[in-house]
Parts: C-alpha cells; sequence; structure tokens
C-alpha cells in the first residue's frame, strides 16, 4: 500500500461505531498490559504517533505510576514533501516541539518520561533497519512492555519500526504489542487484513478522551492547510474523529 492511498476520505465514523466485530472486542486494561515490575515504552516512528495511536494509553499508566519511555525514530521532517511552508529544515524543529506541548497536555512532564530521539531518517528507516534493531537494543530491556504502530499499518516507517521491535522484543524476551494509527483511515470494520483476532480495546474515560484531542491540537503543522502545495493537512477532520474514540486498540 503507498502512503498517499492511505490518506483518503475512509471509512466514515459511523461505519466503526456500528460495528459488531468492533463492539465485541474483549477489553484489557492497561494494569493487565503493563505490570507494576515493567516499563512501557512507546515506539513512535514520527513526532505524533505516540499521541495519534497511544495518547490515552500513555495517561492511564502515568496514572498508575508506570515507568515511561518514549523513542521518537525519526524528527517527523519528510511529512510535506512539496511545501515550501513546512520545510523540511522547520519541520525537524518544529515537530519534536509539537510533540512535547502534546505530552505536556497530556499531563507527562518530562520529568517523568525518559524521551530517547533515534535521528533516523524520515520516509526511510526501512533503509536502516539494521541499525535501528541494535539502537532498540540499547535501550529495551526483557521486563519491558512495547507499544508500536501495527507492522501493517500502511506507512512504510510504521512497518520498519514494527518489524524491529518485534525482532528485538523476541531477542531480548520483551513483550511488543502493535498499535494501528493509519489503518482507521484506510481499513473498514470487517477487512481481513487486520488481525481482529489479535485485538484487544482500552477504553478511556471522558477525561483522557479530553487531554488525548487537546493532545493533537499541539500538532499544527499537521492540522494547517498548506497553501504553498495546495495539499489537504495530514491530520484532517475524518481522519482526527477515527483516531478520538472512547477506546484505543493494541494487537496482543
Amino acid at each position: 500500500m503507498k502512503f498517499e492511498d492511505i490518506g483518503h476520505s475512509g471509512t466514515p465514523l459511523h461505519a466503526w461505531k456500528s460495528s459488531a466485530r468492533l463492539a465485541s472486542l474483549p477489553a484489557v486494561s492497561c494494569d493487565e498490559l503493563v505490570p507494576s515490575h515493567a516499563r512501557a515504552v512507546v515506539l513512535a516512528p514520527h513526532p505524533d504517533d505516540e499521541i495519534l495511536g497511544s495518547g490515552g494509553i500513555l495517561q492511564l499508566l502515568a496514572r498508575l505510576k508506570r515507568n515511561l519511555m518514549l523513542i521518537s525514530v525519526t524528527n517527523g521532517s519528510a511529512s510535506h514533501p512539496e511545501s515550501t511552508l513546512w520545510t523540511s529544515e522547520r519541520l525537524g524543529i518544529i515537530r519534536p516541539q509539537e510533540s512535547a506541548e502534546a505530552l505536556r497536555r497530556l499531563g507527562l512532564y518530562m520529568n517523568g518520561l525518559q524521551w530517547i530521539h533515534g535521528g533516523f531518517p524520515d520516509n526511510h528507516v526501512a533503509d536502516r533497519l539494521d541499525d535501528l534493531k541494535s539502537f532498540l537494543r540499547t535501550y529495551l530491556r526483557p521486563t519491558d512492555v512495547v507499544f508500536t504502530p501495527w507492522r501493517g499499518d500502511g506507512h512504510v516507517d510504521h512497518q520498519a519500526v514494527a518489524d524491529a521491535a518485534l525482532s528485538v522484543g523476541m531477542e531480548i524476551g520483551a513483550a511488543v504489542y502493535e498499535v494501528p494509527i493509519w489503518a482507521w483511515n484506510w481499513a473498514s470494520p470487517e477487512d481481513p487484513r487486520l488481525p481482529w483476532e489479535r485485538a484487544h480495546k482500552v477504553h478511556l474515560d471522558r477525561w483522557t478522551q479530553a487531554r488525548k484531542r487537546h493532545a493533537i491540537q499541539a500538532f499544527a503543522s499537521q492540522l494547517t492547510p498548506d497553501p504553498s502545495s495546495g495539499q489537504t493537512p495530514p491530520l484532517n477532520p475524518a481522519t482526527l474523529e477515527r483516531l478520538q474514540q472512547a477506546f484505543e486498540v493494541v494487537f496482543l
């Protein structure tokens, strides 16, 4: 699947809300996902993936006082390739700043979160897959619970990060769980490409949902129309609707 194919209007939100398959997914709590002795590690291929896929889970884990690590694999500098407004140089500075503000809005202050920046090339993580595995081996522990975007999410960087995480996790004995992000945009509730047999819901209360919505609004570069290229923003209203439901899904 090409990245440009995953940004279309997608399956309407009401189709997801009326899905019997989605409604029947078993629930799982963050207490069950991340035992008290474990550290949660969230892998973000780009600044914003940690909020879009796991913004609720991060809040719930923080309330449980779990140790948290965020690994930002790239700085997201390639999100607007034809833009003269959002140049790669500007994005490389702004997008990590947007993530920092989003994390603050979630209530995750930097003294309670270890944040590692990988510096891998946006849209070309797969070209350095062996380097990424070595990088992850430096930071991951056997007792970690790792959250990564789903390997089939539709973006080459999401697949590469998932492949590296799953490989290293198996090697060292760490648990690795996958989170769909872009799949909400291109898939349908009955789509056989999604591993529904592994899917579980993490329910989010209204306060957690509200904080996640507020955090997403920190990503101005991804929300603002770009007149210089004529492109719609990567995070359009329909996409945001699907990413701001009353739960997050984890493939175990």
